[in-house]
């Protein structure tokens, strides 16, 4: 018989909707948890503090581990923050968020964690305080992260965010149906995020215009999100879609799958997370999501998942 878990905790991936790279200079960004995929974490009595990673195939002894390795991180995180000591856990990870997709999955796999010590110590901790950690993690991950991954994996719901401000939930009025297709190809965050801020340096005035317009194009979405017309969001993620290809964060396939979205039909599409790789996202109807799933796969989507943004409330 399979052993049960002491405890179990999970969290969501995410998408950008509007507003990368040009967060992490200070403009709004919009961004939704996805709950079709989630990072999940079981933990099982055992003699020493272990992290197994399934899905990586890697083990790591807590107490030995280096101070960059992130699942030791996490708990090591949790534990200061309880004051408690290494607990005698094995703390197993699995996870089907994409890696290096711009889907959150190393900000969703220590969210998990951290809800699974805090069940398991039969500790409460403020969602705020939670965010915070996972965010110390995510500095091993990306560098300068924004604090948006953090943010919404944690919250689980649509927020508005301004670094250096606390995120705000806001009201969805209308549901909103994305399709999120994967190029295959990794987009690690760090990399993208560094190119784009020395750019930046090279040609400040330039990129602050770029980043300029995104910031203009998040808050024309939160309004149009508000007030229920979602017709707006597709020419919004167009406009956005060329700011973020003018930074130089677009790439060949990314291209291909966003031309081929909006010629079936999408009224929208545009990268999401860092760009050069991972997945884009189109705004589609549901008269046109069979068809424009059909066509993200010819064009090479390797992976093509549905989601809705609901109304708080709906399921």
């Amino acid at each position: 018989m399979n052993q049960l878990p002491l405890a179990r905790g999970d969290a969501p991936g995410k998408i950008i909707l509007f507003g990368e790279h040009a967060v992490v200079y200070g403009r709004p960004a919009i961004a939704a948890p996805v709950t079709q995929v989630r990072a999940r974490a079981d933990i099982f009595p055992a003699r020493t503090c272990t992290v197994e990673a399934v899905d990586l195939h890697q083990r790591v002894d807590v107490a030995h581990a280096p101070a960059d390795d992130p699942f030791a991180r996490m708990v090591r995180l949790v534990c200061d923050a309880l004051q408690r000591p290494l607990p005698p856990w094995r703390i197993v990870v699995t996870s089907d968020i994409p890696i290096a997709a711009g889907l959150g999955s190393g900000a969703a796999i220590s969210a998990a964690i951290g809800r699974a010590m805090l069940t398991a110590f039969g500790a409460a901790m403020p969602l705020a305080e939670l965010s915070a950690l996972v965010y110390e993690v995510e500095k091993l991950h990306h560098g300068t992260p924004s604090g948006i991954d953090n943010t919404v994996v944690v919250y689980e719901r649509p927020v508005w965010f301004v670094r250096g401000q606390p995120p705000v939930p806001f009201a969805v009025a209308r549901p909103i149906h994305l399709l999120i297709a994967d190029t295959g190809v990794p987009s690690p965050t760090k990399i993208a995020v560094g190119d784009v801020r020395r750019a930046w340096e090279q040609d400040t005035a330039r990129f602050e215009a770029l980043f300029d317009g995104v910031g203009d194009i998040a808050r024309q979405a939160r309004a149009a999100i508000e007030a229920g017309d979602i017709p707006a969001l597709g020419p919004l993620m167009n406009a956005n879609q060329d700011l973020l290809s003018r930074m130089g964060v677009s790439s060949p396939e990314l291209d291909r799958l966003i031309q081929a979205a909006l010629e079936a039909g999408a009224a929208g599409a545009k990268l999401s997370g860092a760009g050069r790789g991972g997945n884009m996202i189109a705004l589609v109807g549901d008269e046109d999501a069979v068809r424009v799933t059909r066509a993200l796969r010819a064009a090479g989507a390797v992976r093509v998942l549905s989601t809705s943004i609901q109304p708080q409330g709906m399921l």
